[in-house]
């Protein structure tokens, strides 16, 4: 009786029907009792999308069409790539000289716990299987990389297997050819390169053949998928240096540099600004201090009246007449006498309005940093020239002297996409400095607004549009907004700042702002004005009707004669 009810018990908490205690206590306790270090020297690499990203669009971190490693590899709708993947690791098990896949899963059995130390996630199956499932993947993989694989020239060879032919299309015209390819770059899909190495080590005559193979497969389809297609000076590919294909690409867009951890100089340069800001809104403050005294006896009164009156003086058109040098507005005829009530009455209520707002936004969490940049059709408007680099990322700038922005050139197709998606979600996860890619696309969001944008970059040689029109190429960036975590980029930054300035310094700009500020955003005081004018003429009125007020306007009036 006592065992059935530990037995409903205990299924009861168990949210998996085929999960077996038995087994998974067995498991625990080998793997407590095995004497190995639990440090490998192997950082995790291969890591779960984070959510808040997946939400967005989870299809572009789920693979449609084959799996490759441990993630994904038992999901049913995958399983029909499982002959193929036989059918690569039987055409190499013929290139291994007389020796057998069997010798190399026992070395993959060796190599357990380094390969468990790539992912992130528990991988709750025994070593053997772990080393057939990695061998079969790789061989796929392996197989697939050689078709793109570039000779010392860096040409491409296009070696295509009767086998393969079906799947692969160099034109890009079938489908599945860029499924594999979207695939094969997903953050949860990936393993690791140095068990390509393994594998492809028994097929050559020496370990410095098959690392120059390897490494000629990898630039082949690095240049294949890379987005920024007219980099000069692609970077000579080490597989021994790089974990996987998502980290490699990463690497190649975001080349490591000492600049990207400038994050002091951007605090020096922001102390430095709001000192420059209190000295020159500190020549205000004895006026305040001087009439103090009568602008209180004011603000303390709280009729509905006064209330309005109070909000009509706070509003954004007073507040600018204050801002204005202070000896001007005192060289004004009958301001001198209004000037320190109506002062000491503005600061009062902007310090009541400041308590209230802080009051009100104490308990919110901080929102999602936006780049607040022109669109590029604005930007053009004001004299912005736009001029594409054959960089990477590092790239981005922007020249004050001649208002020229640099980007790097990148091409969109099918597979861009959910290309950068998982670029930035390994970025999310695994970098520990500046987000550089991230804070790339939240720039790109910000400049690209309408399909005109887009057009106008095309034009220019930043964009590359191989999709089907702009519009699809401004929904892609469009969509891209949502990010981890804040982060700051100091060259990227220093160019959202310059260009800011420019745009904000022209004429046009500036007027275009204070009419939307100071007139048409305020409501508040036009409804007086209106108010007071209509007052005005209503008592005008009624005086006319009572007196003559033909000769205070000097109006003749003329009888018709009969």
């Amino acid at each position: 009786m006592a065992s059935n009810q530990s037995h409903n018990s205990s299924s009861q908490h168990n949210p998996n029907p085929h999960f077996d205690e038995s087994k998974w206590v067995i498991q625990i306790r080998q793997t407590l009792e095995e004497e190995i270090e639990d440090d490998t020297g192997v950082p995790v690499s291969v890591f779960n999308v984070p959510k808040p990203l997946q939400v967005m669009k989870p299809d572009a971190y789920m693979p449609q069409f084959i799996a490759l490693g441990p993630y994904h590899h038992w999901r049913p709708e995958l399983y029909e790539m499982e002959r193929y993947k036989l059918a690569s690791a039987r055409r190499i098990q013929k290139n291994f000289h007389g020796s057998k896949l069997q010798n190399l899963v026992e070395q993959f059995i060796k190599l357990e716990h380094k390969i468990r130390a790539y992912y992130h996630r528990y991988l709750d199956f025994n070593g053997e299987t772990l080393a057939w499932m990695m061998i079969v993947d790789a061989s796929f993989l392996l197989e697939f990389l050689q078709i793109h694989s570039i000779d010392e020239e860096g040409k491409p060879l296009r070696r295509l297997t009767s086998r393969m032919s079906h799947l692969v299309d160099f034109a890009g015209r079938k489908s599945a050819h860029n499924m594999i390819l979207r695939d094969s770059m997903m953050l949860e899909n990936q393993i690791p390169l140095y068990l390509l190495k393994k594998i492809l080590d028994p097929q050559c005559t020496s370990s410095e053949q098959s690392d120059s193979l390897l490494s000629n497969m990898l630039t082949g389809y690095m240049k294949e998928l890379c987005p920024l297609k007219m980099m000069e000076n692609f970077p000579t590919i080490d597989p021994s240096r790089h974990c996987h294909l998502i980290e490699l690409l990463y690497v190649i867009l975001v080349p490591k540099t000492e600049d990207l951890n400038d994050d002091q100089n951007d605090e020096i340069e922001q102390n430095d600004k709001e000192a420059a800001t209190e000295q020159t809104h500190g020549n205000c403050d004895y006026v305040k201090q001087l009439f103090s005294t009568i602008g209180s006896s004011i603000s303390h009164l709280n009729g509905a009246p006064i209330q309005y009156i109070k909000r009509v003086i706070i509003s954004k058109p007073i507040r600018f007449l204050v801002k204005v040098p202070w000896k001007v507005l005192t060289s004004l005829p009958g301001f001198s006498v209004l000037k320190g009530p109506i002062e000491n009455l503005l600061s009062s209520q902007m310090e009541e309005s400041s308590k209230k707002e802080d009051g009100s936004t104490t308990n919110k969490p901080p929102l999602i940093e936006e780049i607040m940049i022109p669109s590029v059709e604005e930007l053009v408007d004001v004299g912005v020239k736009f001029s594409a680099t054959n960089g990477d990322l590092t790239t981005v700038g922007f020249d004050l002297k001649t208002a020229t922005f640099y980007l790097p050139t990148i091409s969109l197709d099918l597979n861009t996409e959910v290309i950068l998606r998982n670029l930035v979600a390994y970025e999310a996860s695994a970098a520990s400095g500046p987000l550089v890619l991230t804070r790339y696309t939240e720039l790109m969001n910000g400049i690209i607004d309408t399909e005109e944008d887009v057009m106008l970059l095309r034009q220019k040689g930043v964009v590359f549009n191989r999709l089907k029109s702009d519009r699809e190429v401004a929904n892609l960036w469009n969509s891209m907004s949502k990010s981890i975590r804040l982060t700051k980029v100091p060259f990227m930054d220093k160019a959202i700042e310059d260009v800011n300035k420019y745009y904000n310094s022209r004429f046009r700009v500036k007027t275009k702002k204070f009419m939307k500020k100071y007139v048409f955003g305020s409501w508040q005081f036009l409804t007086f004005l209106a108010a007071v004018l209509l007052l005005l003429l209503t008592t005008l009125q009624a005086f006319c009707s009572v007196y003559t007020c033909s000769r205070w306007f000097g109006v003749v009036s003329t009888v018709e004669k009969s």
